[in-house]
């Protein structure tokens, strides 16, 4: 049996406990700059570090201008739709809600990639999905089934779930390259990439929030701590791990991983929030885990050829 590397361990582990640690400083963020704003600030700072890095790929001669229509819907999909939804939702959500909505990332993929992109799934992962499909009601009905009965949701969890899909086609898209040369960038230059063309829907979504009388931002030493936290922690160093992890250990067992980010979430909630969690959610963890598990199990056949 093949044992998965210690330090493999700690990348994919570092990545889940920042993305986890972003949900929890978007809470604390609440009320002190506007999401939207947020969100366009945050791939600011981000460009600032990766530019001395990867400003090669925007020269003239760069693939990555034959290839724009390609990184605007990655914008849109990943770095910057997810991420201004994601502090959308936080504003009535919770970050244990989110990220166990979040959790449910691996079944959208499986959904998505069946309907769009001609992947059939197995009968393994059509079970793993029911499994953590319910997970996710029970988060989205706070345990509570009646709340699902009469429709009644918190509005910061339909969009999460909105947010979900989105990445579920981004990372589609990801696997599907087609003309672009991205694959052989560096990752810090197809980064880059794909945070200047987030910037331009965040930047056009905020300049919305700006005219309805939304946006506010009151600056201080802390919020400008937070928000280089979550320019820099989960937008760079996070994606930069994950992706040393993804390289080797592969997508099927990083995908576990990802699972901690809800229970990290739990833990720093009750450590800086002081949000315990509840027994539903420790219910909705448990069948999310579950479901994943299954989705990833192979069939008895191509487990033998392997």
């Amino acid at each position: 049996m093949r044992f998965i590397d210690l330090r493999v361990m700690l990348y994919l582990m570092l990545a889940a406990l920042l993305w986890a640690g972003n949900a929890v400083v978007g809470q604390l963020l609440v009320g002190e700059i506007s999401p939207l704003l947020l969100s366009t600030v945050r791939c600011l700072v981000a460009i600032a570090v990766l530019l001395p890095f990867g400003v090669s790929i925007l020269r003239a001669n760069s693939p990555l201008w034959q290839n724009k229509k390609r990184f605007l819907l990655l914008g849109l999909f990943g770095v910057g739709g997810y991420n201004m939804l994601l502090y959308l939702a936080i504003q009535t959500s919770t970050p244990i809600n989110v990220t166990l909505i979040g959790a449910s990332m691996p079944i959208w993929m499986l959904l998505i990639g069946a309907l769009f992109f001609g992947n059939r799934p197995n009968a393994y992962q059509v079970i793993g999905a029911l499994i953590s499909i319910l997970g996710v009601c029970i988060v989205l009905s706070r345990g509570d089934w009646l709340a699902i009965l009469q429709v009644q949701f918190v509005y910061g969890d339909l969009l999460m779930v909105l947010a979900t899909i989105l990445w579920a086609f981004y990372s589609w898209m990801l696997t599907k390259p087609g003309g672009s040369s991205e694959r052989s960038w560096p990752w810090n230059a197809f980064l880059l990439a794909q945070v200047l063309f987030g910037l331009i829907w965040s930047s056009a979504f905020t300049v919305v929030e700006w005219q309805g009388g939304y946006m506010h931002f009151e600056p201080s030493i802390l919020v400008c701590i937070l928000i280089l936290y979550v320019a820099i922690g989960p937008s760079l160093i996070a994606y930069r791990c994950w992706g040393l992890g993804v390289a080797k250990a592969g997508p099927t067992v990083a995908a576990f991983f990802a699972n901690f980010i809800p229970l990290f979430t739990a833990i720093l909630s009750t450590l800086i929030l002081g949000e315990s969690p509840q027994g539903f959610h420790g219910l909705a963890f448990l069948l999310i885990v579950i479901g994943i598990g299954l989705s990833a199990t192979l069939k008895p056949k191509e487990r033998i050829s392997n």
